[in-house]
């Protein structure tokens, strides 16, 4: 596991997260068209080099094959390569995020079933819904603290 500094965000880094990202996307975000994602990963780039804390974690050849990105005790994202789920790298990335960024909360959409499963298993709780998604879109959301 890797804290990625501010600075040291390159290009080519940025394209293997925003590749983790769209698989791990079109794979979990089943409500979301085609269309949408690639409108989504318009955003992608400069969510990757502004979030304040960035922790990826990569296989044995040193490719990203998971991420998170925390801001403020927040968690803004996790995204992990389908290949390698079930493997306790989400587990892994949000106990690192707890004990060493103090991440107590978290929003996930509600029509992402496993994602929610996975954060009320690790003890987040939901405390707020929303009709519409952080951007306006109609997607609910669920807000989660720990």
């Amino acid at each position: 596991m890797e804290k990625i500094n501010i600075k040291n965000r390159n290009l080519s880094l940025i394209e293997k997260l925003i590749d983790v990202w769209e698989k791990s996307v079109r794979e979990t975000h089943l409500f979301l068209s085609n269309k949408e994602i690639d409108e989504i990963k318009n955003f992608v780039p400069m969510a990757l080099k502004l979030v304040p804390h960035l922790i990826i974690e990569s296989d044995a050849n040193g490719v990203p094959i998971a991420f998170m990105g925390i801001d403020d005790r927040k968690l803004e994202m996790l995204f992990i390569d389908p290949r390698e789920r079930g493997k306790g790298l989400g587990r892994k990335l949000l106990e690192h995020g707890i004990t060493n960024y103090g991440v107590k909360e978290v929003v996930v959409n509600e029509q992402n079933p496993q994602a929610k499963g996975f954060y009320e298993h690790m003890e987040f709780k939901v405390y707020e819904r929303s009709e519409i998604d952080e951007q306006g879109k109609p997607y609910p959301i669920l807000f989660m603290k720990l």
